[in-house]
């Protein structure tokens, strides 16, 4: 019988961001971000994402004031700045084809509106991009996970100005030209529906910079201008690149309905249409209906330039990229239920469901089910671009047994090759999320551990950033080098 393996051209690897692994948040002219604004709360509860993400411009003004790295981790990463020959080194010896990361926007153009890009940002990516065609590795670029310039946050409202627009595709522009033999893959915003629950980190909004404003509309109109900057992305890489690809990516937010009532069944279904109606807007190129149904009923007016709808129509993506973490279940009556932490949301426990230490519960089956939802609805190529287990891995004599994260990436992994040889969906390939430790953006702590690389660092920026392979590594060199066939 010849073993089950994924299709020859799949792009086995792993995903991280800028903002989160990159640290040197000084050096060589680099601009300060949004993120490196947002503050780690040791006091407050980190299971509960909204505490961690709830900033006023009093909070942002603070953050400027200081050169404080211990209590803003994302300023100082796990310094792939200066580990970036290592790292990718170590990436190659688990043999990715794919390596998913960002361009921090602040290194190419460190305020935002500037007419003439950072010379030293391009180099260092130039030189990143250098080292993983070393390995054949290919990059899968974000070009905003995240990490806008927080000048312009505070001087324009951040995506809420038309102006944005046009400095981020003066950044498109640049990137693409500059990186046009070295990257083929990239996808345009990170979790672009996350605006509704972190509209700081991805939109540069601040509720108390619109005073008397509908702050709903003030976030729609943001993701308006995202919409139409990232058509806008497509063609230019389109243009500028002519055998690329460029997808869309959303956070895959998989909601079961508690019982079989017909009321928890539409409560699901409407929380799921809810979150698919923005890679709706990327996919088919116009808003959904279910989208300007709300809108009309809830007094949300959007302003438009003359040539948007056109523009989006005639530049949809080219394949759906997504995170898959966890499932939820929903309910229309949650009395007496318990809640469950996740991906930026929250949703009800399912009692079916083994749970994480910070109480993501495992489902490999969601991951499946997702898969077929989206294949189904969209018709475009997949990308699973982010699935880990965050956990408190242990440093023992230089080596960290981490089995429980090989179980939860094997019992994933199988799902996704039962999504492709059993139900036909066209995946492209795996990236698992923080393939080498990273500060987490749910906790913005490193004590939550992705990684099949151990960086030894601890929450307070603490260790000697000293790099160790964990059990996981090898596991999953083996998977890659036999095509998944090990899986089995």
């Amino acid at each position: 019988m010849t073993a089950r393996t994924f299709p020859q051209d799949f792009l086995w690897g792993g995903a991280t961001a800028a903002n989160q692994l990159e640290g040197g948040y000084r050096e060589d002219g680099k601009g300060i971000s949004v993120e490196d604004c947002m503050r780690q709360h040791f006091d407050q509860d980190l299971r509960d994402y909204n505490l961690q993400n709830h900033v006023t411009l009093e909070d942002v003004k603070r953050a400027l004031e200081t050169e404080d790295m211990v209590n803003y981790p994302k300023r100082r990463g796990v310094d792939f700045y200066h580990h970036y020959k290592e790292d990718i080194a170590l990436l190659g010896g688990m043999g990715f084809k794919c390596f998913r990361m960002s361009i921090a926007w602040t290194r190419i153009f460190p305020i935002g509106d500037e007419e003439e890009p950072n010379e030293a940002g391009l180099e260092f990516y130039d030189r990143v991009f250098d080292e993983c065609r070393k390995y054949g590795i290919e990059p899968l670029v974000t070009m905003s996970h995240y990490e806008m310039p927080v000048h312009l946050a505070l001087k324009y409202g951040g995506w809420h100005s038309r102006k944005t627009v046009d400095f981020f595709l003066r950044f498109v522009r640049t990137i693409c030209e500059r990186y046009k033999d070295k990257v083929k893959y990239w996808l345009t915003f990170n979790e672009i529906d996350s605006m509704i629950r972190h509209p700081f980190t991805s939109a540069g909004l601040l509720e108390d910079c619109f005073p008397g404003q509908n702050f709903e509309e003030v976030v729609f109109q943001a993701m308006h201008h995202q919409f139409v900057a990232s058509a806008a992305a497509v063609k230019i890489c389109h243009e500028q690149i002519p055998d690329s690809k460029v997808g869309c990516m959303l956070t895959k937010l998989t909601y079961y309905p508690y019982s079989c009532r017909p009321e928890d069944v539409k409560k699901a279904q409407d929380i799921m249409r809810s979150t698919y109606c923005y890679s709706d807007a990327q996919v088919f190129g116009e808003y959904p209906r279910f989208l300007l149904n709300y809108f009309r009923k809830n007094g949300i007016h959007i302003q438009k330039e003359p040539g948007d709808d056109e523009l989006m129509r005639k530049y949809p993506v080219d394949f759906v990229s997504f995170s898959y973490y966890n499932s939820y279940c929903a309910a229309e009556n949650g009395e007496g239920l318990t809640r469950s932490a996740g991906n930026t949301a929250v949703g009800f426990k399912n009692p079916y469901l083994e749970e994480s230490q910070w109480g993501w519960q495992i489902d490999p089956m969601g991951l499946r089910i997702s898969l077929v939802d989206l294949y189904d609805r969209y018709r475009k190529p997949l990308f699973i671009v982010e699935n880990g287990l965050g956990a408190k891995d242990l440093l023992e004599n230089g080596a960290v047994n981490d089995d429980y994260r090989i179980a939860y990436m094997q019992a994933h992994l199988k799902a996704v090759l039962d999504a492709i040889d059993l139900d036909g969906v066209d995946v492209m390939g795996y990236t698992c999320w923080g393939c080498i430790d990273l500060i987490s953006e749910s906790t913005r702590q490193i004590s939550k551990r992705y990684g099949l690389i151990y960086v030894d660092c601890d929450d307070y920026g603490r260790g000697s950033y000293d790099r160790y392979k964990k059990r996981s590594y090898d596991w999953y060199r083996q998977v890659i080098e036999s095509n998944g066939a090990s899986l089995f």
